[in-house]
């Protein structure tokens, strides 16, 4: 009887130890997850860090193998958030060791979303697809909880962007719409907001961007979430040519994510882009030039990122294949097969990429030389019509369209004086003497004598046309 008693009081404290443990696991999760997410989403990333670093010493104390995995995911989606592919995938190698085999199913489809994200962000979509499709297998076998509940609808907007990507419509929108059923937030309804806009049909996304904004002033959103408000807002009315909403929604979105893009500056080149375009409607050349530029160096970045994680991850593969060798000499024939495969796979991709990119790069500079020759153009017509008017701030403007004409001019002579800057200024731009008399109001006799006295003052022989000296001088 003694050791009957004895062995169901062992059985309870073993019991009633496990259930704290467990407990301390669930508040391990939902404060790390919480408390991370938080940071995340405020562009905070020192404090991330520290967070996760913190939480790596609470889980090694508890001996919580995967809430060691948890941390090492946080940062690595960090890292893809930031386009930072290579240190993403050194994190997420590291997470899946104590993730992937978790016999906690929200964990694995917690790890597989993430990862799903991530090969999105390198846009190998069939393969996020795959990782998607297990995320969801992997959380219908977890249990009940407020976790779960706030990843299903993230999984189903994942799934609607790979999708949409792959061009299966009908699939991406109903998960979409089962996404903002089950969240019904302002990131939520952006989502299916941007896939109507993403399909051409700005007036079913009228409704959704209505909503989205909405709840933005309703309730209290993230800073990326805001973001994403102003984006898809912006992105709107760019497409129904409302140009000073659009002016105003897109700057509001580059406003937050000065204070984001540490932590999340994802599809920020989407407002670039859309910025370029807004002003180019706008027949403001300068600025549609300066956000092409923008745009065309955040697409360059995070492109080459991809094709370096890409090199990265073949040689990881290559390099663990002959470590598997020394120790396998029979499987040599295979694995000599299988590197050959790899080489070829990746080869494939990266000639399919670089022979993108370089359309890509075709497209952006036409469009570009485009652009800088519209600016050059409608500079030129300003300047122009301010020294028809004998505009006081015509040498000002001129300096703008010809940045070095007014310093090759003082080089040759230091002591040309500001009238006669201005008076080669617009021998520049080929006014005849008859006009420069006419738009000076004083007789062409005397602009005959001001070319004379020029000639002089910048030693231009008589034999050279003057027009062709200043022609020559600068471009």
């Amino acid at each position: 009887m003694i050791a009957y008693t004895a062995c169901i009081g062992l059985l309870l404290l073993i019991s009633c130890q496990q259930n704290t443990q467990d407990k301390n696991i669930e508040r391990f999760d939902i404060s790390l997850a919480e408390r991370n997410t938080e940071l995340q989403l405020s562009g905070e990333y020192e404090a991330l860090i520290r967070l996760n670093v913190d939480y790596l010493k609470q889980a090694a104390k508890m001996k919580y193998y995967a809430g060691k995995g948890l941390c090492y995911l946080n940062i690595a989606d960090v890292n893809v958030s930031a386009g930072n592919y290579e240190k993403a995938l050194f994190f997420f190698n590291k997470a899946e060791k104590r993730l992937a085999n978790s016999k906690n199913n929200y964990h694995r489809a917690l790890f597989y979303n993430d990862y799903s994200l991530y090969y999105s962000h390198l846009k190998l979509y069939d393969k996020a697809i795959e990782y998607n499709t297990k995320a969801f297998h992997y959380l219908k076998e977890a249990k009940e909880s407020s976790l779960k509940n706030k990843l299903l609808p993230r999984l189903y907007v994942n799934k609607g962007i790979y999708f949409a990507r792959k061009g299966w419509y009908g699939t991406s929108l109903k998960s979409f719409l089962k996404a903002n059923e089950l969240e019904n937030s302002a990131y939520s309804n952006c989502m299916v907001a941007q896939y109507y806009l993403f399909v051409n049909e700005p007036n079913s996304a009228q409704m959704y961007i209505a909503r989205a904004a909405e709840k933005m002033s309703a309730q209290k959103t993230s800073d990326v979430e805001s973001l994403w408000v102003y984006y898809t807002m912006g992105y709107y009315y760019n497409e129904i040519n409302s140009n000073d909403e659009a002016e105003a929604a897109l700057k509001k979105a580059l406003e937050i994510n000065i204070k984001t893009r540490r932590t999340y500056s994802s599809h920020i080149e989407g407002v670039y882009k859309s910025l370029s375009e807004l002003y180019k409607k706008k027949n403001d050349g300068g600025k549609a030039y300066f956000y092409l530029k923008k745009y065309m160096e955040e697409e360059g970045r995070l492109d080459a990122a991809r094709l370096a994680t890409m090199n990265k991850t073949t040689e990881n593969f290559i390099s663990e294949m002959e470590k598997e060798s020394e120790w396998h000499k029979n499987d040599l024939p295979l694995l000599v097969a299988l590197s050959i495969t790899v080489f070829t796979i990746s080869g494939i991709y990266v000639q399919k990429m670089i022979k993108m990119l370089r359309a890509k790069k075709v497209s952006l500079k036409q469009e570009t030389e485009e652009l800088k020759y519209n600016v050059y153009h409608k500079m030129l017509q300003e300047v122009t019509e301010l020294a028809k008017k004998n505009d006081s701030s015509f040498l000002l403007k001129f300096k703008e369209l010809y940045p070095d004409f007014i310093n090759a001019l003082l080089k040759i002579n230091p002591d040309l004086e500001n009238s006669e800057l201005v008076f080669c200024a617009m021998l520049k731009l080929k006014f005849s003497s008859k006009e420069i008399a006419d738009y000076t109001f004083v007789q062409h006799k005397s602009i005959q004598q001001k070319k004379y006295r020029i000639r002089k003052r910048l030693n231009i022989s008589g034999e050279e046309d003057i027009y062709n000296f200043f022609e020559k001088l600068s471009v």
